[in-house]
């Protein structure tokens, strides 16, 4: 695109002679691709500090592992792992703590939890 905005503005400066074209789709360029730039800038910080779209799937998770009888999680760390899947890494304590199998079931419905990982501690 702007490389369109530059061959206009050369042409036009040739046989129009409109010669302030030139510069001005510079600066046009220009900010294109800064906005570019702010883009990228906020996708990459975002991945990098392991930013979640909203806070709907770590609550779904503490919420659906603290429905188990004296169940707490006292741990969770979600990482995107594609555009729309994630990994969960989930430390929880119980009083008569089920095997790990046990509480990936229930996290099942989530089909954007590709890969959940459990650490049992009995309370």
């Amino acid at each position: 695109l702007t490389s369109v905005f530059a061959i206009v503005a050369l042409l036009a400066g040739l046989y129009l002679g409109w010669r302030w074209l030139d510069p001005l789709m510079g600066i046009v360029g220009a900010v294109i691709i800064l906005h570019w730039a702010q883009g990228l800038l906020r996708d990459a910080t975002a991945q990098l500090v392991d930013r979640l779209p909203s806070d709907e799937l770590p609550l779904f998770i503490r919420q659906t592992l603290e429905s188990e009888p004296a169940t707490w999680v006292t741990d969770l760390h979600i990482v995107r792992v594609g555009s729309r899947s994630y990994a969960a890494v989930i430390s929880v304590f119980a009083d008569s703590p089920r095997p790990p199998e046990h509480y990936k079931q229930l996290l099942a419905l989530r089909q954007e939890l590709v890969h959940v990982s459990v650490e049992i501690h009995r309370h």
